[in-house]
């Protein structure tokens, strides 16, 4: 079993954006029932009294443009227990990585890296919350999900 948080600012826009584009890759593939795939928050700006936002309309319509549902989903933030039920976490830019480490304390077993680290073009995925770019983040999240993919299987 091979388990995977994707981890974002508020878990609203690419952290839920990667965890659906990734179960969808190994649905296809016929071995989603060899992975745990969720996604979460570093901060808890989307989560109040307990209950975190759905998914930001604009990320959920750029996933449904590919057919992909996020029905149900809430932003959920990450907490220091996470690190030992995951096998990877993966941030979508710096910022995550150093929030991460963070909330973790530390990373002992090098479990935390970056999407973009498994594509050619390295970098940050561009927050489309500021950038009102979803379709750019959904293809570099994409590139990166097929990149860890390949890497994983």
């Amino acid at each position: 079993m091979i388990r995977i948080m994707f981890v974002c600012h508020g878990n609203i826009c690419r952290s839920p954006m990667a965890e659906f584009i990734f179960k969808d890759m190994v649905q296809k593939q016929g071995i989603a029932g060899d992975f745990v795939i969720s996604s979460s928050a570093t901060s808890t700006e989307e989560i109040w009294n307990g209950i975190g936002n759905p998914v930001y309309p604009p990320a959920k319509a750029e996933l449904e443009k590919h057919g992909l549902s996020c029905n149900g989903k809430r932003a959920v933030q990450l907490k220091s227990i996470d690190y030992n039920k995951y096998d990877y976490f993966i941030g979508m830019d710096s910022n995550n990585i150093c929030n991460m480490i963070r909330i973790f304390g530390e990373d002992k077993d090098n479990k935390i890296r970056k999407l973009m680290d498994y594509t050619e073009r390295g970098g940050d995925v561009a927050d489309p919350w500021y950038s009102g770019r979803f379709d750019i983040a959904y293809r570099d999240i994409y590139d990166g999900c097929e990149g860890l993919f390949n890497q994983l299987v």
